[in-house]
């Protein structure tokens, strides 16, 4: 669009505004979407006439800015005191230009007026390229949206294994079998004492006369009974509490107590 021509109907431009034309309150709020502030619109005119932002034509830049103000004076002029500093600044740095140059000692940032403008410009320019980076990120609730869904309930049919009663023996049998791998047997050391055994040896002796060697060896107390028994037979010998005889040889064994 022209920076002369501030609407266009049906192809015609209109560079005026209608007299009769009613313009509502909030009608610059529209109009200000496209600028963020007065750097944000001096940028826009540099960069829509591929100007070089280190050497910017001061008057033409100040003209055009100049157009742009008088525009929003004519629609909220309570908006446009920000871009009023811009266009004094822009006034007071073409005056400064059109002034006799300071000596050729200093350096070309203090003999060139636009020198803050300009670097200015160059760090906004810096942070809205750096803000137009971060806006095309994904953003959540604009770009990504959380999605959530809910499964359907399932009418799970579980069918019943058919099981045979020899499947279910052969089963028990199998688990018999590694519980005897798992069994556990303790085995006691038997308290068997010779001087009790000498005791119950006398006491017996003294109740008959004569007693079988054989009667006093008792099989069912196993081989530990009956080696203890002949031990006490043994010590009981040793001390002549007892007397072995025998009628003849190879007779059977008889013992008898001492009296």
């Amino acid at each position: 669009m022209d920076i002369d021509v501030i609407a266009r109907v049906q192809g015609e431009p209109f560079a005026k505004l209608p007299r009769d034309l009613y313009i509502p309150p909030d009608a610059l709020e529209v109009f200000l979407e496209a600028f963020e502030g007065p750097l944000d619109l001096l940028l826009y005119l540099i960069r829509r006439q591929n100007l070089d932002i280190l050497d910017i034509p001061i008057a033409e830049i100040t003209r055009q800015y100049m157009g742009y103000v008088e525009l929003m004076k004519d629609l909220r002029l309570e908006l446009a005191a920000e871009y009023l500093v811009m266009a004094a600044m822009l006034a007071e740095i073409k005056s400064r230009m059109l002034l006799p140059r300071p000596p050729a000692d200093l350096d070309d940032e203090e003999r060139d007026p636009r020198a803050e403008l300009v670097r200015r410009l160059q760090e906004y320019e810096q942070f809205k390229a750096a803000g137009d980076q971060l806006d095309q990120l994904p953003r959540l609730a604009r770009d990504l949206f959380v999605a959530s869904a809910q499964l359907p309930p399932l009418d799970v049919q579980r069918r019943e294994p058919d099981v045979l009663l020899d499947e279910l023996l052969a089963a028990l049998a199998e688990s018999l079998d590694r519980v005897q791998m798992f069994s556990h047997h303790q085995i006691q050391r038997e308290a068997l004492s010779v001087r009790e055994r000498m005791s119950e040896t006398l006491e017996r002796l003294h109740s008959q006369q004569f007693l079988p060697l054989s009667a006093l060896l008792r099989p069912e107390e196993g081989r530990a009974g009956v080696v203890v028994t002949f031990l006490a037979i043994l010590e009981l010998l040793k001390a002549s509490l007892i007397e072995l005889v025998q009628t003849e040889p190879f007779a059977p064994l008889h013992v008898r107590a001492e009296h």
